[in-house]
Parts: structure tokens; C-alpha cells; sequence
């Protein structure tokens, strides 16, 4: 090998990765080091092969060498793979050069034991392995065995040779071109198992299928098909997961009588010559082979594309409801941790998304992909499955365009343990799967409740444990759910008066907390804008599993984060504010009184962007507020605020917006003008005459709650008319 043309053909390779639109996550760097290591490795695109070479050396500094299809050394392509390292599976004395190359620590090899790229990623028939190559379905090779097992003998035959049969140990150094014995390595060679995961997987035209169509005309099948799927995935975009697992040991496989005799007999063993041992070998090489096809499946990184796919085959019925697919997706990818999977990230943090507005668009862009290819039609309000999808063959250089869906399902079957999950949540009931969403859903906010009060209670400043915690109150009626989102610096003890007036009339009730509030300023100094989305989000996804239809309210800015929540959740029937302030500048000066005037707080702001620090103040109600206002959260709070401003003419749904004349914190000017940007055509205006801030408890509160009450029940009469 060249190394000038190895280490300028890695840096090219660097170079256009850096162009591309790839990010690369490689994952078990702790289980690579100075050993003579085989790379066993999955196969599934040609980009492999290009980047785990470069990556590999990067992280060992040894040229890594990699077995090539033969088909694949033909015009430039060929002369890169050369470049880089590769060896034609039909190259003279190829084996030879392997185990020396191993035997003196020269290089590592990459090896790909399924022998070809598996498309349809179809790899198990009757609970064996089985690749679907060209000309059909074969079990993965034991190459990468094999050269691990004959390297080892080699060495231990050198070893043992050197001292008692020094003529023979020359006669084989020069066999495989080996000067000195010093040259080979001490150190046993290994076999690392690696697993390559892609997400997401998209055939789309691409910069480069153009060009090879506009400048090459028609291509193959099979090369068109790799330049929509590799293409795209350079173009576009794609995660690719790069999994090193645990070294697999192949010494002491050499350890059985019969090996041993050959690696200590006396008698010339030339390379090429049949052993004695060689039926214990190959037993052994299929062993280790099972081990690393093994451990290469259970590396693979789940992403959501795999738990809707596979979710999608297994269910039994043929139509369905969105709302309860993502509601099964929802607990599946909750279990993943449990189950000890290896996750994409975007998996690690909670997946409430799925079940409001899905912000990260994970269930759309699968809903597309499955509309676009068949998988999935539209019936009205269900979605209706074609089941051939998942039991006709696929066609090898037509699965990933044709029938993405199925190759990604086919990925995780390996995966025992999750398939065992999938079967689970796929036969479950719709009112089952309710019923466990909903406790999941409000069981895990009493727990992080409980954690964060455990975590930042600060003696003389955090409340009591009762202040702090979510309420659910249960109606009469499953009708109707209705969430309450507190105010700024406050807890869901503010809005209890109000929620159990709700409860009265029937209704289910469900206070949330907002991330922060209840337990300590220090903690809510942590938070930022999505937190608080996310606490909102809790309450509405609780009760609409337990609910038919659910209206969001809150008081001053837990009323900003309701109107929120109903323009980014089109499910969201109603919503109520009530002295929700439009602006940081609407609120009064007398939110912070220790803070000389307002506009020299707007200047603390500016100045101190960043910074934990806090300003004392005097609330309301000192037995639930806090006394002390973190800077940074209010910063936090005007980007919500210059958020909800954009959002508020997407606001359609009925809204009512409550405001006190005399309140002496948030300006009735400010919730006047959000009230002029709201989309909604059924929208009210109410202003009350009462002078305070808090005025849903205490004096006149009922009059607040009595209306907040009307606007709820013209609401579900106008629902009631349109359905």
C-alpha cells in the first residue's frame, strides 16, 4: 500500500465529509486499542467504506485495510478503494497478506461478514442468520474468523518455533515475508464487532442522481437506486451511529488438544497445507462468527422510524387511529432504556412531543414516507394499512425506494427483546393504552416533582411540599378535560379555588406545574422557555387520554404558555387567560419594587444577560410565591412572550381573555392589544372591576370563575354543534 496516497485519500475523504450534510456519532471509543484488531462490521451502504476507514485510523493511528467486493475495483471508484486500503476479495496471496499484516501489527482489517450490502436488511429466516444477496438468501461469512483464528496460530506457532525449532520459525517468518521475529506482535489479535445505523433512511432525487442521469443517461437499476438513497443521505442529511462493541478474545479458542498439536508439531506446515486440526477450526470459526453477528445486531441504534415501522407490522388490526398509534409509540420509547437498547438521541428525553404537537416531526415525516409508498392510506379519520407491504418479497435494488418502511423493521428484528415489547403495545386495547399513558404521564410529573423538591428546597424560601405538587380532580363526566397553568414565581396552589370550582360543574380538572415553580428560585433560575412548553404539554396530554375533548387555561403568564399550547395544538378546543400580560413591558414595576424603577431593571437585564442573579420582591400570596425573582428567568420569560406574539393570530379556537381594570402588575393596555392579535373569530374580551393581580381567589373571584364557567360551556355547545 501507498501510505502518501492512504493518508491523501483520508484527508479528501475528511474533506468531503465536511461538505456533506452527514453527522457522524461513533459511540464505545473505550473498547478500541493497541491490539491487531479486526473490524467486523454491518453492510449497508457504499459510504461505509469510504468513511470507517478514515474514522478508524483517526482514533488507532494504524492504516486500516479493509476486504473489498472484486465487482467493486473497476474505473475511479476502484482506484479510490485501492487507495484507501481495500483488497480485492480475489487479489494473489490475499489471505497471506492479511495474517502477516495482523502477525506484525502492520494494519488493521475491516471486514463486512455478511458479504454484500443488505439492502432489504432481512437477516434472519427460521431464527438463523440468512443475507438476501444476489443469488439468494446465504448465511454470513466466517472469514473474519477464520483469518482471526489463522493469525493466532501463526503467532503462537512462531512463538513457540523461535526457541525450540528455530530453522522452521525462519522458514515461516520468510513465508510471510517476515525478517526479524521481533517483528511479530506479542499481543493477541481481536475482533471488534461495529454496527452502522442510519436515520433517517429517504430515497429522494438528489444532486448527484441528476447529474449521472443528465451526464452517464440511463444507469443500471442498481446503481440508480444507490445514488437516490446515498445521495440523499449526503445531500439532505443523515445520523449516522458508528457502534464499537466489547473485543471479542480468539486465543483461547485455540486452546483444544488438536489445535495445539499442530501449533507445537515439529513438522513443516506450509500456509496453504490442509491441518489435521482443521475440522476444530472451522467449528470455531462458526462459533466466534454466531458471536460477533450477535453482538453487531444488538449495537443497533433504535430510532423512532424502527418503533413506527415496526409498530405498524405488528399491529394486528388493519386500521387505526392516529391518536392511539402515537400513544403506543409513546410507551414503547419508554421502554427502551428498561430494556437495555442502544438509542438514537433524539430518543434519550422524554417523547411527549409525540402525543401533543409533535415539534420535532417525527410522527409526520413517517406519516409521509408511508403515504408516499403505500404503506399507509388515508380513510377519514383512520389510517388504514396494506398488509402485503410487510409480507411480499422485496426486491434486493428496489427496497429502500420502494418499501423503506419494511427494510426498517426488518432492521430491528433481531432485537428480541424490543420485538417482545412491540407484540405487547401492538395487542394492546385502545382503553389499555389510555389508561397507561395517562398514569405514565401524571405519575412521572408527581416524580419529577418530588425529585426537584428533594433537589432545591432551600430552607426559610421553598414552600411546603403540598404547594408545589400537580393536582388531578376527577369529574363526573369524560367529556370534557380542562387544564390550569399557574403564573410566574407561583405554584398549582394558586389555581386550586378555581379548579375546584371547575370540578363542581362536572368537569375533570388537572393543575399542572411549571417547570421551576413549587420548590426553589435556584431551581427555576435552571429553566428556560421549552421547559415551561413542556409542563404545559404534560397537563394537556394527560387529560386527553383521559378526556374526549380538553380546553387550556392559566392565570397572567401560565396564561401566555395556554394560548401557547392552543396554537401549537390544533386539538386544543378552547382556551382562557386571564391577566395575561402581552410584554415584559406590560407588567408593572411593582413586580420588582426592590429594583430602583422599571427601566433600570430593562437595563439590569441587558447588562446582566446570563447571569444567575436575583432581585428580591413582595408577592401577593408570600404562602405560595417566591420571594426572590431569578434575572435570568425573566429574560426567559420576554422570549416566550416575543414567541407568543408571532403565534397569536394562529390562535383559531374560541378564546376568552379576562382582565382586571386596576390590576396593579400586568397593564390591561398590554392583554388588550394581545387580544387584537388573536385569530380566533369567537373571542371575548372581559374586563372585571376588581384591583389586584390575583383575582381568581379572594373577593369577586366568583364573578371571574363564573364567567372563565359560561365560556366553557359555550364552548362544548359549539363543539358539540360542529361534530
Amino acid at each position: 500500500m501507498n501510505r502518501r496516497a492512504y493518508l491523501t485519500s483520508g484527508r479528501a475523504i475528511a474533506l468531503l465529509e465536511n461538505l456533506s450534510r452527514v453527522r457522524i456519532n461513533m459511540h464505545g471509543r473505550e473498547n478500541l486499542s493497541a491490539a491487531p484488531t479486526i473490524f467486523v462490521i454491518n453492510h449497508f451502504t457504499r459510504i461505509e467504506t469510504l468513511l470507517l476507514p478514515f474514522h478508524i485510523y483517526s482514533l488507532t493511528q494504524r492504516p486500516v485495510w479493509s476486504l473489498a467486493d472484486a465487482a467493486m475495483f473497476r474505473g475511479t471508484f476502484g482506484n479510490l478503494l485501492d487507495a484507501l486500503g481495500a483488497v480485492s476479495t480475489k487479489a494473489p496471496d490475499r489471505d497471506r497478506l492479511m495474517v502477516k499484516s495482523l502477525l506484525t501489527g502492520e494494519a488493521n482489517w475491516i471486514i463486512f461478514p455478511e458479504g454484500c450490502m443488505v439492502k432489504d436488511k432481512l437477516i434472519l429466516e427460521q431464527a438463523r442468520y440468512a443475507i438476501s444477496c444476489a443469488g439468494g438468501r446465504k448465511p454470513p461469512h466466517t472469514g473474519a474468523a477464520t483469518l482471526a483464528l489463522r493469525t493466532e496460530f501463526y503467532r503462537k506457532r512462531l512463538l513457540t518455533l523461535a526457541n525450540d525449532f528455530p530453522a522452521e520459525a525462519a522458514r515461516l517468518r520468510a513465508l510471510f515475508g517476515i525478517v526479524s521475529s521481533t517483528e511479530v506482535l506479542t499481543t493477541p489479535t481481536q475482533i471488534i464487532p461495529v454496527n452502522i445505523t442510519y436515520y433517517p433512511l429517504r430515497a429522494k432525487e438528489n444532486a448527484l442522481s441528476r447529474l449521472a442521469e443528465r451526464y452517464l443517461g440511463d444507469l443500471p437499476e442498481r446503481f440508480h437506486e444507490e445514488l437516490l438513497i446515498e445521495g440523499a443521505m449526503l445531500l439532505e442529511g443523515v445520523d449516522i451511529d458508528i457502534r464499537f462493541g466489547a473485543p471479542l478474545a480468539v486465543g483461547d479458542c485455540l486452546d483444544c488438544t488438536e489445535i495445539m498439536n499442530d501449533i507445537n508439531s515439529v513438522q513443516r506446515i506450509d500456509f496453504e497445507d490442509r491441518l489435521p486440526s482443521l475440522h476444530a477450526m472451522r467449528k470455531e470459526a462458526l462459533r466466534v462468527m454466531q458471536s460477533y453477528m450477535d453482538a453487531i445486531y444488538m449495537m443497533t441504534t433504535v430510532n423512532h422510524d424502527h418503533l413506527f415501522a415496526s409498530l405498524l407490522r405488528t399491529f394486528p388490526f388493519n386500521k387505526m387511529t392516529p391518536v392511539d398509534f402515537r400513544r403506543r409509540i409513546f410507551l414503547l420509547s419508554n421502554d427502551l432504556t428498561a430494556l437495555g437498547l442502544h438509542q438514537h438521541h433524539s430518543l434519550e428525553e422524554g417523547q411527549l412531543a409525540l402525543l401533543t404537537d409533535d415539534r420535532f416531526n417525527k410522527y409526520h415525516e413517517f406519516l409521509a414516507l408511508a403515504l408516499e409508498t403505500g404503506v399507509l392510506r388515508q380513510e377519514g379519520v383512520y389510517l388504514v394499512k396494506d398488509p402485503t407491504k410487510f409480507s411480499s418479497p422485496l426486491a434486493l435494488n428496489r427496497a429502500r425506494i420502494d418499501n423503506p418502511i419494511g427494510v426498517l423493521a426488518n432492521e430491528v428484528l433481531p432485537l428480541s427483546k424490543l420485538q417482545k415489547r412491540i407484540r405487547f403495545y401492538a395487542y394492546l386495547p385502545p382503553l389499555a393504552v389510555r389508561y397507561l399513558v395517562a398514569k405514565e404521564i401524571i405519575k412521572g410529573a408527581e416524580q419529577e416533582f418530588e425529585v426537584d423538591y428533594q433537589s432545591f428546597f432551600q430552607r426559610g424560601e421553598s414552600r411546603k411540599e403540598e404547594v408545589g405538587r400537580p393536582v388531578l380532580l376527577r369529574g363526573s363526566s369524560r367529556k370534557l378535560g380542562i387544564v390550569l397553568v399557574h403564573g410566574f414565581l407561583a405554584a398549582p396552589r394558586e389555581m386550586i379555588e378555581l379548579a375546584s370550582y371547575l370540578q363542581q360543574r362536572g368537569w375533570w380538572v388537572y393543575v399542572l406545574r411549571v417547570k421551576g415553580h413549587g420548590t426553589s428560585p435556584a431551581d427555576l433560575a435552571r429553566r428556560k422557555g421549552s421547559d415551561w412548553q413542556n409542563s404545559v404539554d404534560v397537563g394537556y396530554a394527560a387529560l386527553s387520554t383521559l378526556c374526549d375533548k380538553v380546553i387550556v387555561g392559566g392565570f397572567s403568564f401560565g396564561g401566555g404558555l395556554a394560548l401557547d399550547c392552543a396554537a401549537r395544538i390544533p386539538q386544543v378546543i378552547g382556551v382562557f387567560a386571564v391577566s395575561p400580560p402581552m410584554q415584559l413591558q406590560d407588567l408593572s414595576s411593582r413586580f420588582a419594587p426592590t429594583i430602583a424603577a422599571w427601566n433600570r431593571l430593562m437595563d439590569v437585564l441587558k447588562r446582566e444577560r446570563g447571569k444567575k442573579e436575583y432581585a428580591e420582591i413582595f408577592p401577593e400570596h408570600p404562602e405560595i410565591n417566591y420571594h426572590r425573582l431569578p434575572i435570568v428567568s425573566l429574560i426567559a420569560m420576554e422570549n416566550v412572550m416575543k414567541a407568543l406574539a408571532a403565534k397569536l393570530p394562529m390562535i383559531t379556537v374560541p378564546t376568552l381573555i379576562v382582565q382586571a381594570k386596576g390590576d396593579p402588575v400586568v397593564t390591561p393596555d398590554g392583554s388588550k392589544r394581545l387580544f387584537e392579535k388573536l385569530g380566533a373569530k369567537e373571542k371575548e374580551y372581559l374586563l372585571v372591576d376588581l384591583n389586584r393581580h390575583g383575582i381568581l381567589s379572594g373577593p369577586g373571584a366568583e364573578q371571574v370563575h363564573s364567567a372563565i364557567a359560561a365560556f366553557i360551556e359555550r364552548v362544548l355547545k359549539s363543539n358539540e354543534t360542529k361534530n
